[in-house]
């Protein structure tokens, strides 16, 4: 006797169809809480600033990359960042994210050193950001638009503010 033969004698719910018993002809029924993955059941948000947080981390890790956003944006953000409760941390100057259900789109303003390929350091961004945006939230990035505001020279003095304050 085969354990499929044994399951139909034993009257098993859901031996025949429709949940019916073989043996009885009553219907059974099987109630399966939640009915799903534990890991499915809810939604996740993720909200625009915890993407552009992982974009600006994972861009200026990129070698090539001096600064993020326009000279003004930093000046105006290093001295924001004096101030308690002053807006946008320095790791989000510079990007700008919108978050959809299951994609995003970010847009980058970079300022590259001098010397360096922008197309390489621009195209070096871009997969990096990718692929931490997608490894740690699960979003599809649809796009990532680069804008490069600025070259550091390197005779130039940094503008950043807080270097001279500390």
């Amino acid at each position: 006797m085969s354990d499929t033969t044994a399951q139909r004698r034993s009257g098993a719910p859901g031996d025949g169809p429709s949940g019916e018993s073989a043996e009885h002809g009553q219907k059974t029924s099987v109630v399966k809480r939640g009915g799903a993955d534990p890991g499915g059941r809810g939604r996740t948000t993720i909200a625009d600033g915890v993407v552009e947080k992982i974009a600006g981390l994972a861009a200026r890790d990129v070698m090539g990359v001096h600064a993020m956003g326009s000279g003004l944006s930093r000046t105006f953000g290093a001295v924001r960042d004096r101030v308690p409760g002053g807006g946008k941390s320095a790791v989000t100057r510079g990007v700008k994210a919108e978050v959809g259900e299951v994609q995003t789109a970010l847009d980058l303003e970079i300022v590259v050193e001098y010397g360096v390929s922008i197309a390489e350091v621009a195209r070096d961004v871009r997969e990096n950001v990718i692929s931490a945006v997608e490894r740690m939230t699960g979003l599809e990035v649809v796009e990532v638009n680069i804008a490069v505001s600025d070259v550091k020279l390197p005779d130039d003095e940094d503008e950043e503010p807080e270097s001279r304050l500390q």
